[in-house]
């Protein structure tokens, strides 16, 4: 038991570590790429250039920073609230660029960039050397010193030890068990020490409240006038299609009525053609029907209800899941199809991909859903693109969205919402 416990804890270390390097790479390259594009953007704003560049780096900084959120709450449990304005899809540009500009969460991504690619580079990079430096000293106590001196100077400094023979080696492969020693104390706290200062950096201040009432004011809005356009749409599809069709169908019968003695030849026809208009009716009413809540959704659980998407698009898609025997409320599973179908119809219709892979997994109280293709890349949130409903739509349910899509793909979308599973 004891010898799994420590196998457990070494492989924590180890995960944290890895992911601790890959943070230090992203910090220092990702934020400093898009820190200087910003920063050129803005300043080509009086020359007109800045007013098409400035939304498509901004959405790319908020992708970077959405990316950051996902994983703080993925790996370290930290929570950092995403608190953007919408902005009209038709919007021009310049008004487009300066209500992203305007916007508290989009200059706090912009603050956050320099910070992250300097103070985060350094929290990031300090648990992966503890982990991974001990490596170093272990190479040199076994041998690797002969690589640097012959024994008769200062060949190599590991840390504040200066290494000219095999006792100096020695020393330093004895720092190196001291780094991981403390590495097995420390990794995991410094981690999420990193997370903790993108925290402070991204989430809102003292206005959080007010922040987070305007959001959720805002989600309410939005559920409201999706949930009256869909009321709609519903009038609408009944008004022309099944009711149109039983309406020629009540009057086809009554035709056959008064036919069905003196004619009744025309009087079958008119049968055949109401048993058609009354089959194309009731395939209309089971389309409607699944369109507003899918049964095998509400029978089998979202698991099923995006393999029966999967079998149904044209692309050929892949789906894994992993979310156990549990259930969802209805709610959340609902929310979350529909927001894996509109991603999956964007991928089939704008990607052109070849292949698509949907994950399901359920971690930690976290319902988290991947959508890759192997398309062309170039997708945005924003612009008048469908992914903008899916955030709105996760907004409602405290949900969060990120894409990932650089030019010539592959595009990967991830939805994460919290919920528990009954």
């Amino acid at each position: 038991m004891d010898t799994d416990s420590g196998t457990g804890r070494a492989r924590a270390v180890l995960t944290a570590g890895l992911r601790a390097l890959g943070l230090a790479l992203l910090a220092l390259c990702g934020s400093l790429v898009l820190l200087v594009l910003t920063l050129v953007s803005l300043l080509l704003i009086p020359a007109g250039a800045g007013l098409i560049t400035t939304p498509w780096v901004l959405a790319g900084v908020r992708a970077h920073a959405d990316r950051r959120r996902l994983l703080a709450a993925r790996w370290c449990g930290v929570r950092i609230p995403s608190a953007y304005r919408a902005v009209p899809a038709g919007a021009k540009p310049w008004t487009r660029t300066f209500r992203l500009l305007g916007d508290p969460a989009v200059r706090r991504d912009v603050r956050w960039l320099p910070v992250d690619a300097v103070a985060g580079f350094g929290t990031a990079l300090v648990p992966a050397a503890l982990v991974f430096c001990p490596l170093e000293g272990f190479a040199l106590a076994f041998g690797l010193w002969r690589v640097f001196t012959d024994g008769t100077y200062v060949g190599w400094w590991y840390g504040f030890v200066p290494v000219s023979g095999q006792g100096s080696a020695s020393l330093a492969g004895l720092l190196g068990v001291v780094l991981l020693v403390a590495a097995g104390f420390l990794t995991p706290a410094l981690l999420r020490a990193h997370f903790l200062l993108t925290r402070a950096v991204l989430a809102p201040g003292r206005g959080e409240l007010t922040e987070r009432v305007r959001v959720l004011t805002q989600s309410r809005r939005d559920a409201v006038d999706a949930s009256a356009a869909e009321l709609r749409r519903i009038e609408r599809d009944l008004h022309d299609g099944a009711q149109a069709r039983l309406v020629a169908v009540g009057m086809d019968l009554g035709t056959v009525e008064a036919l069905i003695e003196r004619d009744p030849a025309k009087a079958r026809e008119l049968l055949a053609r109401a048993r058609r208009s009354s089959a194309e009716a009731l395939g209309e009413l089971r389309d409607l029907v699944r369109g507003v809540h899918p049964p095998v959704l509400a029978e089998r659980g979202l698991g099923d209800a995006v393999r029966a998407l999967a079998l149904r698009s044209p692309v050929p898609t892949e789906v894994a899941v992993d979310i156990g025997g549990g259930r969802a409320a209805a709610p959340v599973e609902s929310a979350a199809y529909f927001a894996v179908s509109e991603v999956l119809t964007n991928a089939v219709k704008h990607s052109g991909a070849g292949r698509i892979r949907v994950e399901l997994r359920h971690r930690e109280g976290m319902l988290r859903i991947a959508v890759t293709d192997d398309g062309g890349g170039g997708a945005v949130v924003g612009a008048g693109s469908g992914l903008s409903g899916v955030g709105r739509r996760l907004g409602t349910f405290d949900g969060v969205l990120a894409v990932s899509s650089p030019a010539g793909g592959p595009t990967v979308v991830t939805m994460e919402i919290p919920c528990v599973l009954s």
